[in-house]
């Protein structure tokens, strides 16, 4: 594993904005991953059920500086996670809350954030080893629930929402304990150029940025 344990939170402290891939080909891996460091990103998901993406992966993880955390989302088996390992991703991210793929995970010295709807699945997950409670979908899963899911929580727990998260609907999470989010196609769609790419996250930057001094 390159530079030794992998530390979530310090890929998070910077821009805690994890760009989740969908549907990304490896021709256009290398463009796209430059465009989202020039932003500011350090953290790149391709989803498993995007085409090729071992491939994919193989090619971040090669291209993209050292800075940058690069793995796989929608692993949904354990043995998934070696073939994300041998291709160099070094993060695992789950839709659901399987704990063998989190244990697998962890016993390979990979990050893992998998996805929990609640409070059972979350604390679960953190004993199992998770590095961080992916909260998912986050359009059914409000700031008010994310508040109170904090009052219960480890308070050094990280805490990530996930589904339908734009520049404008950010804070109301902030305010209510989340510690950066995933963004899918509000940022990235196979259909967009690299140039709208590179738009969608200077303006999650740029919002990140605002809700910081703010």
């Amino acid at each position: 594993m390159i530079g030794g344990a992998v530390v979530l939170r310090d890929y998070l402290t910077e821009l805690p904005l994890i760009a989740i891939l969908r549907g990304l080909k490896p021709d256009s891996a290398e463009a796209v991953g430059f465009a989202l460091v020039e932003a500011g990103f350090r953290i790149i998901e391709v989803p498993l059920n995007s085409p090729e993406p071992f491939r994919s992966i193989e090619i971040l993880a090669k291209a993209m500086p050292d800075t940058v955390l690069v793995g796989a989302g929608t692993v949904l088996d354990p043995d998934q996670v070696n073939g994300i390992r041998d291709a160099g991703g070094r993060l695992i991210v789950m839709p659901h809350a399987d704990l063998a793929v989190v244990r697998r995970a962890k016993e390979q010295g990979l990050v893992c954030t998998p996805g929990v709807a609640t409070p059972t699945e979350a604390f679960a997950a953190l004993k199992a080893g998770a590095d961080a409670i992916k909260i998912f979908p986050a359009e059914a899963i409000p700031p008010a629930v994310v508040k109170a899911w904090r009052a219960v929580l480890p308070k050094d727990a990280l805490v990530v929402p996930v589904g339908g998260i734009k520049p404008d609907n950010m804070k109301p999470y902030v305010d209510a304990g989340a510690n950066g989010f995933g963004l899918g196609s509000a940022l990235f769609t196979p259909a967009m150029t690299v140039e709208e790419i590179g738009r969608n996250a200077r303006a999650f930057a740029s919002a990140w940025q605002d809700l910081r001094q703010g």
